[in-house]
């Protein structure tokens, strides 16, 4: 999946807070696909952005979550663009 697709959930998103088994709904069902911290190779890179900024990484959402792609991102126009929608490679 590319940085910038946009997901819709069938329900509220929910997802673990760190050192906790609590689960914690997002109030949100829209969000959008991104990748961070990209200059770590040892991190998690696949997050979700909601529209009231929180970023949560993939990881940590509850499992049995529906999502369904609602666009994708817009062919990139420049070379930053172009560099924001690259897949991370993995070596592990």
């Amino acid at each position: 999946m590319l940085p910038g697709t946009e997901l819709a959930f069938s329900k509220e998103v929910s997802f673990a807070t760190v050192g906790m088994s609590d689960e914690l709904p997002s109030g949100q069902t829209l969000a959008i696909f991104r990748q961070i911290n990209k200059d770590e190779p040892r991190a998690h890179h696949d997050a979700l952005e909601f529209s009231d900024g929180r970023v949560v990484l993939l990881t940590r959402l509850s499992d049995g979550q529906d999502a369904t792609v609602l666009q994708l991102p817009a062919q990139p126009t420049t070379p930053a663009e172009a560099e924001a929608q690259k897949r991370v490679a993995y070596s592990g």
